[in-house]
């Protein structure tokens, strides 16, 4: 099993980012590689679009507002992987001040190496929370 992970630090307070963030609907709102999201079964399934025109499909497995997670699987979708889950979390920062967001997941490659799958991963989290940066600085 391969595994990826990302961080940013932010000089936003913990609850304003978690109001940005926390909606499992809420990827349009900061991602900009996901402009349309859709809930289904009462909100546990979401229907993503990304810019490049492909769905993706994902169920929350769980989901914790007062600790400021949730945690998401792949039903279908592009990526060269199964058994996909991961977590999306903000936690205070480390001086107190501010925030720390943290996207992290495991997965099993298909078709390429762990390597490769952790690369894609990471980079997908990376440009996701850079992006993120940039919505919470407008």
């Amino acid at each position: 099993m391969a595994k990826a992970t990302a961080f940013i630090d932010l000089n936003t307070e913990i609850d304003q980012v978690w109001q940005l963030i926390g909606g499992f609907d809420s990827l349009p709102d900061w991602l900009p590689f996901i402009p349309q999201s859709a809930l289904s079964e009462g909100g546990r399934v979401r229907t993503l679009k990304s810019i490049a025109g492909d769905t993706i499909i994902e169920r929350l497995l769980d989901f914790n507002d007062a600790e400021r997670r949730y945690s998401y699987t792949i039903l279908s979708g592009p990526a060269p992987v199964r058994d996909y889950e991961a977590t999306l979390r903000v936690l205070p920062g480390d001086d107190g001040q501010g925030s720390r967001v943290e996207w992290f997941g495991s997965f099993i490659p298909e078709g390429i190496s762990d390597a490769e799958a952790t690369a894609l991963f990471t980079t997908i989290y990376e440009d996701g929370l850079a992006a993120l940066k940039r919505a919470i600085e407008r």
